[in-house]
C-alpha cells in the first residue's frame, strides 16, 4: 500500500544453485529481516548477474487508471529486466501471480524481445535459434532457490526503500503492506498529507476501505 513494488531477476549457473539452498536461501517471506540482510551479499557473490526494478506508486496508480493490471505491469518489468541481462540463460523461472500459472509465462513471452517459449505449450521454434525455456509456476519462490534468491534481493531493497520514506516523512510506516496495522494507522492519520500521497498506491482495496471510514468519523 505504501512505497514501490520492487522486483528482481537473478542469474546463476545451474551447478551453483544448490549452494543457495545450503546457505539457507528460501522464500523471503519465511525468514527474518535480519537473515535476509545477512544473505543479501552472499547471494550477490554467488550470482552471475542481478537486475532490480523499483516500480513507483505513481507508475502503479497510472497503470490502474489506464486499465493495466498489476500482473501485466510486473510482466512488463520482468521481461525488460530479462532483456537487459547479458547472461545467456537456458531457462527462466517465474513466480506466477496468475490463477492459471502459465498465463504469466505467456505474457512474459509476448513482451520479451529475446527468443523464449513457455514450457508445455505449443510453440513453433525457428531453426538455428537458441531459445530460453520459461517455467511459470505458483510458489516458484519456494520451489526454486534461484527464485528464492530473487525474492530476498527484492525484499531487502524494498525494506530499505520504506526506511528511506520514513526518514523523509518522519512517520512510522511499518512494513508498508495492507496487512500491517501500523501501516493502516499511518495512512489513516496522514491520508490528506500531500507528501504522504506521493508514496501511496491509491487503488488498493485497503485504501478504499480507509477512505470510506474517513467519510463517517466517529461521533
Amino acid at each position: 500500500m505504501i512505497g514501490p513494488l520492487v522486483i528482481a531477476v537473478v542469474s546463476i549457473r545451474k551447478n551453483m544453485e544448490h549452494k543457495l539452498a545450503e546457505i539457507g536461501v528460501t522464500d523471503s517471506k519465511l525468514i527474518s529481516r535480519k537473515k535476509r540482510e545477512f544473505l543479501f551479499p552472499l547471494i550477490e557473490e554467488m550470482c552471475n548477474e542481478i537486475k532490480i526494478s523499483k516500480i513507483s506508486p505513481d507508475e502503479i496508480n497510472k497503470a490502474f487508471q489506464n486499465k493495466i493490471s498489476l500482473n501485466r505491469l510486473e510482466a512488463m518489468h520482468f521481461s525488460a529486466l530479462f532483456d537487459e541481462m547479458k547472461t545467456d540463460a537456458s531457462a527462466v523461472y517465474l513466480d506466477s501471480p496468475e490463477v492459471v500459472e502459465q498465463k504469466f509465462g505467456l505474457l512474459f513471452q509476448a513482451l520479451s524481445k529475446k527468443p523464449v517459449y513457455v514450457k508445455n505449450t505449443k510453440f513453433k521454434k525457428e531453426k538455428g535459434v537458441g531459445y530460453t525455456k520459461i517455467i511459470s509456476e505458483h510458489k516458484a519462490d519456494i520451489k526454486y532457490p534461484v527464485v528464492s534468491a530473487a525474492s530476498i534481493i527484492a525484499k531487502v531493497v524494498r525494506d530499505n526503500e520504506i526506511k528511506s520514506i520514513e526518514k523523509k516523512l518522519r512517520i512510522k510506516l511499518g512494513s508498508g503492506y495492507p496487512s500491517d496495522m501500523v501501516t493502516i494507522s499511518a495512512v489513516r492519520k496522514n491520508l490528506k498529507n500531500p507528501k504522504m500521497q506521493e508514496f501511496i498506491r491509491m487503488h488498493w482495496k485497503t485504501l478504499e476501505n480507509i477512505k470510506q471510514t474517513s467519510l463517517f468519523p466517529k461521533k
